[in-house]
């Protein structure tokens, strides 16, 4: 797809696979063939001293037209695979959100399905730019086996998005907790074929620690969900009366990137 891309989306690629600076993740010359070589290019020239940005931009534009070269750059880019060994949970989460800055002027952007990334046309899924859940890269139905339930499940979704977007707050976040609860209890009954207690019996705190201790989701939305599930319980006005602040913009902007780390979270480890 990106065999016709712009020079100078070329050199924003190697710019963000370079990194240092303000970038997630830096990148020295034997990292940057090693990049080239688990895309799966073959007869990768040797760095010879020269700018890392400049050898990597000419590596690019000399396969523009091999098709699936530029293409394979950056999914191994966005790649969760690619940042392992560094210990850098968000890493592929931050250097995809870059590379979709960059190739939006393609018409392009990065996506993953099952965990895996893809590159797609770009007006295919952008139906409303303004979505709270640009780092969720996954669907329900990659999720949940049952197609009722996958739809209960993105139709609480959707009301979130609309509820955040008119100002109602708790209502999103109450839908947001929900729908964490729905997907948890789904993932309890597909994985664990013996349960210790009944599926009724099991409540959101139970099911985070489940998910954790199983390493269904990591650390990071493991600490944060718990987060989530404070405010969830605002479904009880008493819960409001005792918390005394209302959740505001701010409250609804922390809780978005907790729910989408989860299910990217959930999808991986589906699959793994």
């Amino acid at each position: 797809m990106l065999e016709n891309a712009d020079h100078n989306t070329l050199d924003e690629i190697a710019r963000i696979a370079c990194g240092g600076g303000d970038l997630p993740i830096y990148r020295s010359a034997p990292d940057l063939e090693k990049l080239l070589q688990q895309a799966g290019w073959s007869n990768v020239p040797r760095f010879h001293g020269e700018s890392r940005r400049r050898w990597l931009t000419e590596q690019l534009r000399a396969r523009r037209n091999q098709p699936d070269a530029i293409d394979s750059i950056v999914r191994r880019l966005a790649d969760r695979r690619e940042y392992v060994h560094r210990n850098e949970p968000l890493a592929a989460a931050e250097v995809t959100e870059l590379l979709n800055t960059v190739l939006v002027v393609e018409g392009l952007e990065v996506t993953h399905t099952l965990g895996k990334p893809t590159i797609r046309k770009y007006a295919d899924t952008q139906q409303n730019q303004e979505s709270p859940d640009v780092m969720l890269h996954v669907n329900m139905t990659d999720l949940i086996r049952d197609p009722e339930l996958a739809a209960v499940l993105e139709h609480r979704l959707a009301e979130a998005r609309t509820c955040d977007r008119n100002g109602a707050y708790t209502s999103a976040i109450i839908m947001l907790g929900s729908l964490l609860e729905g997907v948890l209890l789904d993932a309890l009954k597909a994985r664990v074929p013996n349960p210790t207690k009944p599926l009724d019996k099991w409540m959101l705190n139970d099911l985070i620690e489940l998910a954790h201790r199983e390493h269904w989701i990591q650390a990071d939305a493991y600490r944060f969900a718990a987060t989530v599930r404070h405010y969830r319980n605002l479904v009880h006005p008493n819960a409001q009366v005792t918390l005394g602040d209302l959740p505001d913009q701010d409250t609804i902007k922390m809780c978005w990137p907790v729910i989408n780390a989860a299910l990217n979270d959930l999808a991986v480890s589906a699959v793994s």
